[in-house]
Parts: C-alpha cells; structure tokens; sequence
C-alpha cells in the first residue's frame, strides 16, 4: 500500500513548464531606430503595436512589428526613447534607447541635461576605410539582416538546453529513487 501511495505521488508531481522570455531591443538604423520582439524559444510576436513613450511618460509614437517581429521608428525629439509591448499571457516587452543615441540619429543635442560628450561634426560624413555614408549604411543593413537568424537560433538554442537540463535532472532523481526501490525488494525478499 505504502508502494502504491508513494507511485501515486511521483505521478502527481508538477512537470515542467516549457517556459519562455520575452526578448526585446532597439538600436540605431541610419535615420530611425529598428527593434525586435520576441521570445526566447525562437517565435517573434507579430503584428504587435509597440508604444514608444518619453521618460516623463508623454507618447511619443507608436509602430507595429512585422512578419518577423521587426518594427521600424522614426524619432522626431531627441529624447530618451521607451519602447513598451503587451504581448498577452503577462508577456511585456520593454527595451530603451538612450537620448544621447537619439539625438546622434537626429543630429541635434539631447533636450535633457545629458554629461558632455566628445564633440563631433555630424554635418560632415566621416570616411571610414575610404567608404562613403551610403556605403556604410548598405553595409550596415546587410549585416543586420544576416545576424537576425543568428539572434533567434541563439534563444532558441539557450532555451531549449535550459529544458533538457530540467529533463535530465529529473530523469537522474526518477533513476536514483528507482535504484533505492529496487535495493529495498531486495533486501525485503533477503529476509
């Protein structure tokens, strides 16, 4: 009976979640500001509106990612920029950008009080190796769009090791209490 009560517990112990986190993040693309959404499992959230907000809380636009979970947002103040999602199931995205990255965009001063910073000439385009603005851009572009893939098989990967570590440990408990229940028959038909 007491064999019996003990199987009975084991079955009803909770099994693990497949769980997953929310990834988010926004940096400078050329003249606006491109972000990702999406969950650590490798699925992008689709077609959600992302609200972008000042730090005193005033809206300052919003965006809607696409079929692969990319938006694209175009700055107008060169504020610190707050990028919010409500994914559902208590899924949020947040990622910041911050005022002095937007104000680089915008090639005008950061409104807040900011630290001073190295003074740089934005009107004029800086050569890089001999390449001109257009050709760093293009450039730019096509390593973004090469290291997206990367990105989700990476959070895919992570989670996915995450669950088969859970797996194997339980399976090493299950193995162990199955060792022990086979030492006590044993010693129970010893005797």
């Amino acid at each position: 009976m007491k064999r019996l009560a003990l199987i009975a517990a084991l079955l009803a112990l909770p099994l693990p979640a497949q769980a997953h986190k929310v990834i988010a993040a926004v940096f400078p693309s050329g003249s606006s500001i491109e972000g990702e959404i999406g969950f650590s499992n490798g699925d992008m959230a689709v077609g959600e509106e992302v609200i972008v907000t000042a730090p005193d809380g005033t809206e300052l636009g919003r965006t809607v990612t696409d079929a692969d979970g990319f938006f694209v947002f175009t700055p107008e103040k060169p504020v610190e920029h707050r990028f919010r999602a409500d994914l559902g199931a208590g899924h949020v995205a947040e990622a910041t950008l911050p005022a002095e990255e937007v104000a680089a965009i915008l090639g005008k001063p950061v409104i807040e009080a900011a630290p001073p910073a190295v003074a740089t000439d934005a009107s004029e385009p800086v050569a890089v190796a001999g390449l001109t603005a257009e050709e760093r851009d293009f450039i730019a572009e096509t390593v973004r769009d090469e290291i997206r893939p990367l990105r989700r098989e990476i959070a895919a990967y992570k989670e996915k090791n995450d669950f088969q570590t859970i797996l194997g440990g339980l399976g090493y408990i299950l193995g162990l209490f199955g060792l022990a229940f086979y030492i006590a028959a044993r010693r129970k038909m010893a005797a």
